[in-house]
């Protein structure tokens, strides 16, 4: 842990920024009484700072960055809150900085507070199956910890061997396993949270059961930093399953591979895992990967099973896929790993294309509807449409590419695949569906929320916000 305070020499005197004074009296006043804790003053070195891994692109006209604290304790955490706002500086907390929607992003008038300090296993107890963690820990991580106890966390978003517990909990993060195992929600006990006045509450209960008082472990699930600073949470653990198995079950078309998941539905399996590759997705994987995804077929459903009976439940899950005409193969381990990891990194970006990314979820059972719907937001706006499925869930991820033309300027995104995205969108919620599955909305889907909330939810939401940051430092401008 650093021991002395760190100021790294700005771009520009921290006294010609705008709102600079606060800062620079808000950084002399955590030095005096933190000299341990590590703060940097905003500076072309805070840069990255200012995004996250969806604003990435904007990292070059970006001069300098925030102000940003690292905190390694809760009672920090609370110094640095209680401070902040007696001086009226916006607080923008952030974990591993890989969310998707912008809702860590900062300037150079605002103090990010950083997790990824506070990174402690703090307690297993296997007989309880919980485990209490600091929010800095990595996902992966916390796996690796856990398996000499026979034990693992299931929320695994695609981005577990970078994402954070404590930004998983901000987004309420799904992931692979969310067929069987559910979301971070699931498998959230309690939490310790600092509020905006710098008092630490513990929310929640270690035991599974609770009822005493109102929900507020979920309220805080999936907020996005907008109602405090996570410090700690109590964490529902499982046993690792005597057996994992990879299914593959590869389809002629889209079409058919999409009305083949409710052969699964409708079987007795439940597998923990169940991904939708469309056509335009398995020939993208296999373009940046150098993969052959598209020899076996144009759209695949990769599958995992669990637990106990893993032949009676591979056995009745190849019956009903090859009912409804595919092709089913039960991977070797090392062939099922090598499509998880193509499932989790293999696709890629043509430099040639802009694009844009999605992530709406519907009822399961409309899936087959909204990929139908692709090739009408093709059409009408010019882009072309490809997407990734948790399938298990109804969760979406859509990515709308489009090619930048001879002598365009590539920084100067076309309006039509904000506008496509925004018809996606518009489209899931028709199906009675959502404009966010597991990403939030942070700062980049504000307008389509407020197509999905009506007037008198974000009332009652700006009301709890309110109530619980009455100055509203807590990561403005962010998820409502």
């Amino acid at each position: 842990m650093p021991t002395e305070l760190a100021t790294p020499a700005p771009t520009a005197p921290l006294s010609s920024l705008e709102g600079a004074q606060p800062l620079q009296r808000l950084i002399g006043e955590l030095q005096a009484e933190l000299p341990q804790l590590e703060v940097r003053v905003p500076s072309a070195l805070t840069r990255e700072y200012a995004v996250d891994a969806s604003t990435r692109g904007r990292l070059a006209g970006i001069d300098i960055g925030p102000a940003v604290a690292f905190p390694s304790t809760a009672a920090e955490v609370q110094v640095i809150v209680r401070t902040a706002a007696e001086l009226g500086i916006a607080v923008v907390p952030r974990g591993a900085g890989s969310g998707l929607a912008g809702g860590a992003t900062a300037d150079e008038r605002q103090l990010v507070v950083s997790t990824e300090r506070l990174d402690r296993v703090v307690e297993v107890s296997p007989l309880d199956e919980v485990a209490v963690v600091e929010p800095g820990v990595i996902n992966a991580d916390l796996n690796r910890h856990l398996e000499p106890y026979g034990l693992f966390y299931a929320p695994d978003p695609a981005s577990w061997d970078i994402s954070s517990i404590g930004g998983n909990i901000a987004t309420n993060a799904g992931g692979l396993r969310c067929a069987k195992y559910g979301v971070t929600r699931e498998s959230i006990l309690a939490l310790d949270v600092v509020l905006a006045d710098g008092a630490l509450v513990h929310v929640g209960h270690r035991s599974i059961k609770g009822v005493t008082g109102l929900d507020l472990v979920s309220l805080f699930v999936g907020s996005e930093g907008i109602l405090g600073i996570v410090v700690a949470a109590t964490v529902r653990l499982r046993p690792i399953p005597v057996a994992r198995r990879t299914v593959s079950a590869f389809f002629a078309t889209t079409a058919a591979g999409a009305d083949a998941l409710a052969a699964i539905t409708r079987s007795t399996v439940r597998p923990s895992v169940v991904e939708f590759f469309d056509s335009r997705t398995l020939a993208n994987i296999d373009a940046h990967s150098g993969s052959t995804l598209t020899a076996r077929g144009g759209a695949l459903l990769l599958i995992e099973l669990d637990g106990y009976g893993i032949d009676e439940q591979s056995a009745d899950l190849r019956a009903a896929l090859e009912a409804v005409g595919g092709l089913v193969t039960e991977e070797s381990v090392e062939d099922g790993e090598a499509l998880w990891e193509l499932r989790r990194s293999g696709r890629g970006f043509d430099p040639a294309e802009w694009f844009a990314g999605g992530d709406i979820a519907v009822p399961k059972s409309r899936i087959p509807e909204i990929f139908a719907h692709f090739p009408v937001v093709e059409e009408r706006f010019g882009v072309t449409v490809g997407a990734v499925a948790h399938a298990g869930d109804g969760n979406l991820h859509p990515v709308i590419t489009f090619r930048i033309p001879e002598g365009a300027d590539p920084a100067v995104v076309p309006p039509q695949l904000h506008d496509a995205a925004a018809a996606l969108a518009e489209f899931a919620l028709e199906l009675g569906g959502t404009v966010s599955g597991e990403h939030g909305i942070g700062s980049s889907k504000l307008d389509l929320a407020a197509l999905e909330l009506s007037e008198r939810s974000r009332e009652a939401q700006h009301a709890i916000k309110h109530a619980l940051d009455p100055a509203a430092l807590f990561n403005p401008g962010k998820a409502i």
